[in-house]
């Protein structure tokens, strides 16, 4: 589902350090969908954003193209509501995002450990 070769870098926030790495599209898709799934009724792109930037810090014009793609593929929907006198765009998970992102925490706790364990034993 997502492009092996895109990436992206953003800071990663670590306490109230930032650390910068390239961030995949998968992470960022995985980050915005387990973001996502926190709200059964969904959640509007603000939030999201803000959410999103607990972690990593990333600009709207990066996460637009992030939701775009998961609603593409299926694993979000979307739909307005009113809200102080305008429309607001929330985004959803769908069940094929939640199978998505079931995937994703499967695969990065087997990635995380296993750069968990070189870092433990390299030599500082």
């Amino acid at each position: 589902m997502v492009n092996a070769e895109s990436s992206f870098c953003c800071k990663w926030m670590i306490g109230r350090e930032e650390m910068v790495f390239n961030t995949g599209a998968a992470l960022l898709d995985a980050v915005v969908l387990a973001i996502v799934s926190k709200d059964t009724e969904g959640t509007y792109g603000y939030k999201i954003t803000q959410d999103v930037r607990t972690v990593i810090e990333l600009s709207e014009s990066t996460l637009y193209p992030v939701l775009r793609r998961l609603l593409k593929d299926e694993c979000l929907e979307v739909y307005d509501q009113a809200y102080d006198g305008r429309n607001r765009r929330y985004y959803k998970i769908t069940e094929r995002g939640r199978v998505q992102l079931n995937l994703y925490r499967s695969e990065w706790g087997n990635y995380s450990q296993k750069i968990s364990r070189i870092f433990e034993e390299a030599r500082i």
